[in-house]
């Protein structure tokens, strides 16, 4: 009977040690899957959390929320139906948990649709290398918007985002440059809103240009010379007004006779748009001149001799 109960005992313990054995075997299995499972989720290339821009802006919720609120409450109330929560949702399913050069136009359409609104016509103003003037301008002049006046440009505006396939899916600390990877979300975003920003244009248009920069004031490469210009519908626009602005003082590399400004006249008689070109448009220079009252260039008139 003795040898009976050892026996018995003898079987339970190895019952319990087999057990114990196939649960451990379990633990660490379960553990090297989770590990390659996240690791493969995960991963990302060496060069994710050294970007050469800078990280996504601190407390970007609320930035964005904020700047909803006040343009659809405050300076727009005509959106007030406009939904500011949904609206951020989008912006952050279209970059979060992704790597910050697979961004594709898919991933902010759901953006686009949500804060578009219609823009009145005669209004559209466009900017190349003119962008603190032309928003000077505007913020002095309600009857013309540029692309940041706009619901989708003024959240935005000065704002910087990007993901991270790695937890917590967003990365503060650097995003890739256009010159690092083309697709990053920044260039993206900002591409598809011009794109619609130039197709809702009607009626006579404003482009205002930067006569003082010597490589011309025109550039195929600026997001005007490539997606804007092209995506204007000559159907809808009666006429493009250019405003070639120089800096008070400053060089005056080109006018309306020079050789960029000509190609680009060009292109939008080749779309069967008319144009007007103006040196120094006069109510853009004197807003220029509040910095520079005593320059030459600003006197109102001048003594004739």
């Amino acid at each position: 009977m003795p040898l009976q109960q050892g026996s018995a005992r003898m079987r339970q313990r190895t019952v319990l040690l087999v057990g114990i054995a196939v649960l451990l075997a379990a633990l660490v299995l379960a553990v090297v899957l989770a590990s390659l499972l996240t690791h493969g989720r995960h991963e990302a290339s060496p060069k994710m959390l050294k970007w050469k821009d800078r990280g996504t802006t601190k407390n970007l919720q609320e930035v964005i929320l904020g700047r909803c609120y006040n343009y659809i409450t405050a300076q727009q109330p005509e959106l007030g139906d406009k939904d500011c929560l949904k609206i951020w949702e989008s912006l952050k399913d279209a970059f979060i948990y992704k790597n910050p050069c697979n961004i594709t136009p898919e991933d902010y359409q759901p953006l686009m649709e949500l804060a578009s609104h219609p823009i009145p016509c005669n209004k559209s103003l466009f900017w190349s290398k003119t962008g603190d003037l032309a928003h000077r301008y505007t913020k002095s002049n309600q009857n013309f918007l540029t692309l940041e006046d706009t619901l989708l440009g003024y959240m935005a505006d000065k704002v910087s985002w990007c993901g991270d396939p790695s937890a917590p899916g967003i990365n503060y600390e650097s995003c890739p440059k256009r010159s690092e990877c083309e697709s990053n979300p920044g260039s993206v975003f900002w591409k598809m809103a011009s794109k619609m920003f130039a197709e809702a244009a009607c009626g006579v248009v404003q482009v205002m240009l930067n006569g003082s920069v010597e490589a011309g004031a025109f550039r195929s490469s600026s997001i005007f010379g490539s997606i804007e210009i092209f995506n204007l519908d000559p159907d809808k626009v009666s006429e493009v007004h250019i405003w070639l602005m120089q800096d008070i003082g400053g060089p005056q590399s080109e006018s309306c006779s020079g050789h960029s400004i000509q190609r680009l006249i060009s292109i939008l008689e080749e779309r069967n748009f008319k144009i007007i070109c103006e040196d120094n448009y006069r109510p853009v220079q004197l807003l220029q001149c509040v910095h520079n009252p005593d320059h030459t260039d600003c006197r109102l008139c001048t003594n004739s001799t």
